[in-house]
């Protein structure tokens, strides 16, 4: 059915300011209101300090939502704001991996700053509409459509005459009506959520970009944190933005040569060594599903088990099959990495569109685990299904798979039964009962259903006060910290990782430290010292990405045939080639010189300040990085039992004589020591930071990398004790 005509609310037109070396230096105001009907819209400067101290992305979102928002501001709040920026390598179509974004706001599950990245063409089309950065605040008093039209300079809010919510008909409805009848769809990018938005906290927003192969709007997502659930709060159903007409060198950069020379080096390096390294170009991340297995890191029934027998069936060979082979895959224009996959033409087998062919983004790996091993489920057609479902619902897969596993783990210990489910059998591996789990929590269906949305932090808490669970128990085995569910890697047997997870800005996301490998594996982080010190390059590292516009795949997931024979330990880990790659090309778009510890020293700003916002926020300190049982080791007899002789040796290693001790006894005996463990890599990590030892950073750091605002200052001696200071 045709979309029917929208009713346009208000316009306002702009003189757009030229990009120069990678910065337009305004950044767009859009003021919804307070449910008032009246919209507000302002061109602001971004100053040098701005730029100096913050850089871009995810850095001007934080700064620009400090401004916005007051101390005691709830994610609910009209003052809350959406900051959508790329960066200044944002855009740039020479180099791999250059159209990402970080969108910035309170979060609803996490009650402190998130941030998300995502792919897509929105960041780049902004950028080339004139601005470094989109700041979105205030509520609508009806569902409006946010237009940005990048090629006549004006900014449009339509009332919106959609017809349903869901993402993919909300994209697709949307990029035929912004289009010349259907001739420039690439052209166009749309954010949207999907029902899911109404009622979880974990609604993710989806950006679009056309694929005119396919024909079809695909969705890249900004998947964690609630960003759709407050998008949906602000009554705002999609925004827009359309540019037409640009060319290679929108950013205006300093040094296109040099630019161009390494970009081709590395579109040489990915053609010659992709195939033989991680196969991103044919299976995308989820290449990782049998490696991960390999190494007793997959995670099996909410985290319990590393590995399955039944790998095979969600291996890299069996998405392989069904990923439509021989096609460009870039989500921004430039990027031969192409990790973009897709399943065509795939039937759906249930829900709202069953009997419907589609197109699925992915899944990637993060994904084939979270719906898949982790909920004990083994079926590739399945976890596509569940994809696409939770990306049309607004679902960020990894909160609802994680979330689900523990779910499913309550129902198998007798925590919940089946008439607090409403009739569902959520035992792992349940594909009809699981997906249809999926279907209720993204329409609200019940209380149960809506107390799953809201994440395992609030739902073990309703499950206790409805259900009489023992919230004891499932603090333990619930993979959460911070609000957060923890992303698609066990990390039991890795000191480093368990801060890669639990000592982390926003809660447990793989985005700020995968260090399993150099820890575990590779046994390249044998101190505490060592663990503190790749525990503050590696966030930091992973961190600059996002004050530029970058995806990290280009940096990592390809690297030179001889990295590890020129280099070993954090500096292999490092790729040195390509970190030296990322400074010259800074360098050629913006003209301002950059140095390895310069690099590194532009993100321990931002992460700083980050880390102050969350105090602000009421959390920010070392009472909320904790780390559950289930993420050190075994809780339950079955899980020390599929490796005896394993923990055994494990628990030799501390000194326990374990002759004579039962299972459970042996348990209590790992765990004791684990969180002991635990307590001195959180004091070593703290230390390295520049943080005390409540894990908030001291007045010498700010004052150091330069964040000591008024503002920030005040807070700080608010919280900083003398007690808390480590010796010098």
């Amino acid at each position: 059915m045709e979309m029917k005509p929208m009713k346009l609310l208000t316009e306002w037109t702009y003189e757009p300011t030229k990009i120069h070396r990678g910065y337009s230096k305004e950044t767009l105001y859009i003021g919804l209101g307070n449910k008032d009907g009246k919209y507000s819209f302002e061109k602001r400067p971004v100053s040098e300090d701005m730029i100096e101290k913050f850089t871009g992305g995810r850095g001007f979102g934080l700064r620009l939502l400090w401004n916005a928002v007051k101390d005691g501001t709830k994610w609910n709040d009209p003052e809350n704001e959406i900051v959508i920026a790329g960066g200044p390598f944002c855009g740039i179509t020479q180099y791999p991996g250059a159209g990402k974004c970080y969108t910035v706001f309170l979060s609803p599950a996490t009650k402190q700053t998130y941030n998300s990245n995502a792919g897509g063409y929105f960041a780049p089309f902004l950028k080339f509409s004139g601005f470094d950065a989109l700041e979105l605040q205030g509520k609508a008093d009806r569902p409006v459509v946010v237009f940005i039209d990048g090629d006549n300079f004006k900014v449009q809010i339509f009332e919106s005459t959609l017809e349903d919510i869901n993402a993919y008909y909300v994209s697709e409805e949307l990029h035929e009506y912004f289009s010349n009848n259907g001739a420039d769809k690439h052209t166009i990018s749309v954010v949207s959520s999907g029902i899911a938005a109404r009622t979880t906290y974990c609604a993710g927003l989806n950006f679009s970009f056309y694929d005119t192969r396919r024909k079809a709007a695909r969705l890249k997502q900004a998947g964690r944190g609630g960003g759709g659930t407050v998008l949906f709060d602000k009554n705002v159903i999609a925004l827009v933005v359309k540019r037409t007409h640009f060319t290679g060198n929108e950013n205006d950069v300093a040094d296109l040569d040099t630019i161009q020379k390494i970009g081709v080096s590395l579109h040489k390096r990915i053609h010659d060594n992709d195939d033989k390294q991680c196969k991103m170009r044919s299976v995308g991340t989820a290449h990782l599903t049998e490696i991960m297995n390999d190494y007793e890191l997959l995670p099996v029934d909410n985290y319990k088990f590393g590995h399955h027998k039944d790998i095979d069936n969600i291996s890299s060979h069996a998405y392989q099959k069904l990923f439509t082979q021989g096609m460009a895959d870039g989500c921004w224009y430039g990027c031969s990495l192409a990790c973009a996959k897709a399943v065509d033409h795939f039937p759906l087998q249930t829900g709202p569109w069953k009997g419907k062919e589609v197109v699925v983004d992915g899944p990637e790996y993060e994904t084939a685990a979270s719906l898949g091993s982790t909920l004990g489920i083994f079926d590739p057609l399945w976890t596509v299904e569940a994809n696409f479902y939770a990306d049309h619902y607004g679902l960020d897969t990894i909160t609802i798979g994680t979330g689900g596993a523990f779910v499913c783990e309550c129902y198998e210990l007798g925590l919940i039964n089946k008439e607090d489910t409403h009739g569902l059998e959520l035992n792992f591996g349940n594909k009809k009962d699981i997906m249809e789990l999926i279907h209720r929590v993204a329409s609200g269906a019940d209380d149960f259903a809506i107390a799953c949305g809201k994440g395992i932090a609030e739902a073990r808490e309703y499950f206790a006060e409805h259900y009489g669970a023992d919230l004891a128990t499932m603090k333990k085995i619930g993979m959460e910290g911070q609000g957060l569910e923890v992303s698609e890697y066990r990390c039991q047997e890795s000191i480093a990782q368990w801060g890669g997870y639990f000592l982390t800005l926003k809660g447990p996301q793989h985005d700020e430290a995968w260090l399993i490998f150099m820890d575990m594996v590779n046994k390249q982080l044998p101190t505490y010292k060592d663990k503190a010190e790749a525990l503050f390059f590696f966030p930091c590292l992973r961190l600059w990405f996002s004050l530029q516009g970058l995806c990290k795949l280009p940096w990592n997931d390809i690297e030179p045939a001889d990295n590890g024979l020129k280099y070993k330990g954090i500096e292999a880990a490092k790729v040195p080639e390509h970190f030296k790659n990322y400074i010259d090309i800074y360098t050629a778009i913006t003209g301002r010189p950059l140095t390895p510890d310069g690099l590194i020293l532009q993100s321990e700003k931002v992460y700083n300040f980050e880390r102050i916002f969350n105090l602000r926020m009421g959390r920010g300190t070392s009472a909320y990085h904790e780390i559950p049982d289930r993420a050190l080791g075994p809780v339950w007899e079955d899980e020390w039992n599929s490796r005896p002789e394993y923990f055994d040796e494990k628990l030799k290693e501390f000194g326990v004589d374990i002759s004579g001790l039962s299972v459970k006894e042996k348990i209590a005996a790992l765990q004791q020591n684990r969180r002991k463990q635990w307590e001195d890599l959180k004091m070593a990590v703290y230390k390295r930071r520049g943080w005390n030892k409540n894990g908030i950073p001291t007045m010498e750091t700010v004052k150091r990398l330069g964040i000591d605002y008024p503002d920030v200052v005040e807070l700080l001696k608010k919280h900083l004790k003398p007690e808390d200071e480590f010796e010098a």
